[in-house]
């Protein structure tokens, strides 16, 4: 639970706030895997997020900040309790790809995010 948690929460790294931005050219829906690399998380996980003029949302985020710019350069941060993680890449129209990494309490992980337009 901890590490889907910790997974959740680097979800939320491609959660972006809002940027003055409309009709932004990554509005829709996207479908993330996470891939651990190094560290004590599940090997992936998945999940789908929306965005909305440049805004993403996901309904089990709660602290997060971050941008997107508008070449699709993504740089977001995001903190659930103890748990931080912060992550950066690139979208482009359809597709996605980036690193994260993060901590809960003591344990470290790392590894890359994909992303693909529903």
């Amino acid at each position: 639970m901890k590490t889907l948690l910790l997974l959740t929460t680097i979800a939320g790294c491609l959660a972006l706030p809002p940027v003055a931005q409309a009709d932004s050219a990554y509005d829709g829906s996207w479908d993330l895997v996470f891939v651990t690399q190094r560290g004590e998380c599940d090997p992936t996980y998945n999940f789908a997020v929306n965005i909305t003029n440049g805004v993403v949302t996901h309904p089990n985020l709660v602290r997060f900040s971050g941008h997107v710019t508008r070449s699709g350069a993504v740089r977001a941060s995001v903190t659930v309790h103890e748990k931080y993680a912060s992550g950066s890449g690139r979208l482009t129209r359809n597709s996605g790809r980036g690193t994260w990494n993060g901590h809960s309490g003591a344990a470290r992980c790392s590894g890359y995010w994909t992303a693909q337009r529903n």
